[in-house]
């Protein structure tokens, strides 16, 4: 009988210091370490600290004199967190489809609330991806469409209704997804998204809404289906499903998982959605080590979190 593969939650870097540096190490520098404060790559210029009187870890660089280790310059830096802590969060976080909430990390790795929920805001920050498309392209279909996240107003006879948040998201057929807090669903605020966001040579699915109307003529096609004459799937490929599934796997992290999102963060939670959705054709370890690359060049204080 063939052997079942460990559990990616048996990693030994989930668990010992060291070995989650080395593989922080790995993933960071393929290559071999650099410089972050001069950015030197020689590895004849950068030494390792040895012995008892260096932290593990420490490098120094002949070029600029400096010291760094694998965190200077991430999210990380600074963090008193324990690397493997850090690993698992990552993991977890990346492998819950429907998210993990700041309660339910804290309980698993042992630290307070505040820790957990600062943690979860720079691992989301890791997860933002360097720029934002294009998407499509010639011969490509993009799906636009918006929906409001918020609080319901029933069973809340003693407090007035949350308010909702208006989202909108752009999905490419087969490809990736980018979504947005937008202040309002009118056609000035959906049509800077869409231009900015999709290539003009792509092929255009909306619903019936007016404020679609001008932008869509901007594109190769503008297909739309007529929601309100319960018209679901249109001519040919016109439809807005793909966008709707978006929406629906977002409304289940927020009811079943976060149950409350603030409206000043989330921004940060709609990065994390997306990012789960665009390497949904990936391994959870996979997507881990994708978070881990993304830490580089990242700063994120609890000031301007909080």
């Amino acid at each position: 009988m063939a052997k079942k593969p460990a559990s990616d939650l048996q990693n030994p870097a989930f668990a010992d210091d060291d070995k989650a540096r080395e593989a922080l190490e790995a993933i960071r520098w393929p290559e071999g370490p650099f410089c972050p404060h001069c950015g030197n790559a020689d590895q004849n210029k950068i030494a390792r600290g040895e012995g008892k009187a260096h932290r593990p870890g420490l490098y120094y660089c002949a070029a600029c004199n400096g010291q760094f280790t694998v965190t200077i310059g991430t999210v990380m830096e600074r963090s008193k967190i324990p690397l493997s802590k850090w690993l698992l969060a990552m993991h977890l976080m990346g492998a819950s489809k429907k998210g993990m909430s700041a309660l339910q990390l804290q309980r698993m790795l042992g630290v307070t609330y505040k820790t957990a929920w600062f943690l979860c805001h720079r691992i989301r920050e890791a997860m933002k991806p360097a720029k934002r498309g294009p998407l499509g392209g010639r011969g490509k279909i993009v799906e636009a469409d918006e929906t409001f996240i918020g609080g319901k107003s029933t069973s809340r006879a003693y407090k007035p209704p949350r308010k909702k948040e208006a989202v909108f998201s752009l999905v490419e057929r087969d490809g990736e997804s980018h979504s947005f807090h937008v202040a309002n669903v009118k056609a000035k605020t959906l049509r800077e998204a869409i231009v900015k966001t999709v290539d003009r040579k792509s092929m255009l699915m909306t619903d019936e809404a007016p404020h679609y109307v001008n932008v869509g003529r901007e594109f190769a096609l503008h297909g739309t289906v007529n929601h309100s004459q319960n018209e679901y799937v249109g001519a040919g490929e016109w439809h807005t499903n793909t966008a709707e599934s978006r929406f629906s796997l977002m409304k289940r992290a927020v009811f079943g998982t976060h149950h409350s999102v603030s409206e000043a963060h989330l921004q940060r939670y709609l990065v994390e959605w997306d990012f789960k959705w665009n390497t949904r054709k990936t391994t959870d370890g996979e997507r881990a080590a994708l978070i881990a690359k993304g830490v580089t060049g990242k700063r994120l204080t609890y000031r301007p979190t909080h």
